[in-house]
């Protein structure tokens, strides 16, 4: 079988590929030789690499890890999952209603009906009320100019524009104004989980002793557990695996000196192995026909993953690594049910995993939808939405596989630190990491909407005060252009309030 390097149009299905350690996936497809690791948080969002062997399907635009793999492309083109996910966000934008802006319904009515108003007034002084064509006139422009719908006209723009500043004090940033006007109807909140609920990274976040280990003086050491860390990350320091780099972190932290390793070597799929100070060490997964301890079990029970150290066979213990639940999501999710709002969950992960996390963020087993594909999220945010009917929904992520979702939600949230596609699909955007930013948006949102509500009803009141004293000619055009100032004075000062209030 011959090599040949082609470019990634001219792939055909059925072509068989071979993708070396640390280069991208080009196409869907299904292994038919060799083993590796592949990174798939692009396409899935889940931090843990995903172990790849004969039958396994992979990716587009996924990254390949350890091993060489060998795989028959299956969908090349338009067809593989990635443009299929493209495709999920141009099709969610495109079908997205705008929201139709009160002032702009008031106004369609309101300007012929001042027209109208205005012929009617020089008619009446003209034919009826016995006073000079000049004076008619003036009367009938008195109308008009009291009844210019700048103060309508003004009442959300500037609500909004001062709005988009005091978001952007705060790290929100509002690509789209209507985003902000609806989000204080907010019923339902959904998050993504890796990146989003959790900080997306793998972290050591547990050292563990089998206490079966035949040494006594091993067991009451109180060292124990940094021999562990230490024999792991001198192996580890080899590797470029996200859990190698974790356990290499929190040696750093530690300040742990590496030990010299001989006869380094790699297990793909399994672990890592060598030889120090004259003892084989093994790193990795729980060995064949050797049993695990119990404190390992009820970690791997939580959803959390367990990377065994051995010494000359012998189990000595285990470095637990989870992705961490960010600090500020549960209050976060505390302040959005005491707001009544309901919260879910969304995550391609396993099923202890999600439920581990869902737990410690506070939210209900029901709420939490997991192993679930990129286009079942869009599905489900549908499903949702159909629900809560007259309320709005939002969701919450910061990956690829999140733009369908954001973009099907009624405001699309991405954290600032998201892929590009997310950001761009998004409606907001949190610049921070803190989740608490959310709370301040949905405040913000529900005081600007009582500030656009204000600033029309001035504008309202005004209008209907003033039309009539002005077709009954009791106020000059000089003076109706000075009320007219000071109504649209008045709406714009009623918008700057808001860079003053807390939220």
């Amino acid at each position: 079988m011959r090599e040949i390097k082609v470019p990634i149009e001219k792939i055909k299905v059925g072509d068989l590929i071979k993708v070396y350690p640390g280069e991208k996936i080009p196409v869907d497809g299904v292994v038919v030789e060799g083993e590796s690791t592949v990174d798939e948080s692009m396409i899935t969002g889940e931090s843990m690499p995903v172990f790849k062997k004969k039958d396994d399907k992979v990716i587009a635009g996924t990254i390949n890890q350890e091993g060489v793999i060998i795989f028959k492309a299956t969908k090349v083109g338009k067809e593989t999952l990635l443009s299929q996910i493209i495709r999920l966000v141009e099709e969610a934008q495109s079908t997205k209603a705008p929201i139709q802006r009160l002032a702009d319904v008031i106004s369609s009515y309101f300007v012929p009906i001042v027209l109208i108003l205005s012929i009617l007034t020089f008619v009446y002084w003209y034919v009826f009320g016995s006073v000079s064509l000049n004076e008619a006139i003036l009367n009938m422009i008195a109308v008009l100019i009291v009844a210019c719908p700048c103060a309508m006209g003004l009442a959300t723009p500037t609500a909004i524009m001062v709005a988009s500043g005091k978001a952007a004090e705060n790290g929100i940033l509002i690509k789209e104004a209507q985003s902000l006007e609806i989000l204080h109807k907010v019923k339902v909140v959904v998050f993504d989980k890796t990146g989003t609920l959790t900080k997306g990274k793998p972290e050591v976040i547990n050292i563990i002793q089998n206490v079966k280990v035949k040494s006594a003086s091993w067991r009451k050491n109180e060292n124990s557990k940094l021999k562990i860390l230490k024999i792991a990350v001198s192996l580890e320091n080899h590797s470029k695996h996200p859990l190698a780099l974790a356990i290499v972190k929190k040696a750093k932290e530690n300040n742990l000196k590496f030990l010299t390793v001989n006869k380094f070597k790699t297990l793909v799929g399994q672990g890592v192995e060598g030889i120090i100070n004259g003892k084989k060490v093994y790193v990795g997964k729980l060995l064949k026909n050797k049993d695990d301890f119990e404190e390992a079990k009820k970690f791997k029970d939580q959803g959390k993953t367990v990377v065994y150290v051995y010494e000359e066979n012998q189990l000595l213990g285990g470095i637990v690594i989870a992705d961490t639940l960010k600090e500020s999501a549960f209050e976060t999710i505390s302040s959005l049910k005491k707001m009544g709002i309901e919260v879910y969950m969304i995550t391609g992960d396993n099923k202890q995993t999600a439920l581990s996390i869902g737990k410690q963020a506070g939210i209900n087993e029901k709420n939490i939808f997991y192993e679930v594909l990129p286009q079942e999220k869009e599905a489900i945010i549908k499903n949702l939405k159909l629900k809560i009917k007259d309320y709005s929904l939002a969701f919450i992520g910061d990956g690829i596989n999140d733009a369908p979702a954001l973009a099907s939600a009624d405001v699309g949230i991405a954290m600032g630190e998201g892929s590009d596609i997310a950001l761009e699909t998004a409606n907001i955007s949190l610049v921070n990491k803190n989740l608490k930013t959310i709370i301040k948006a949905i405040n913000l949102s529900k005081k600007t909407v009582q500030t656009i509500w204000l600033n029309l009803f001035w504008a309202f009141i005004y209008n209907v005060i003033l039309i009539p004293v002005a077709m009954m000619g009791k106020i000059n055009p000089m003076l109706a252009s000075g009320a007219m100032g000071l109504s649209s004075i008045s709406v714009v000062l009623n918008s700057l309030m808001l860079k003053k209030q807390k939220i």
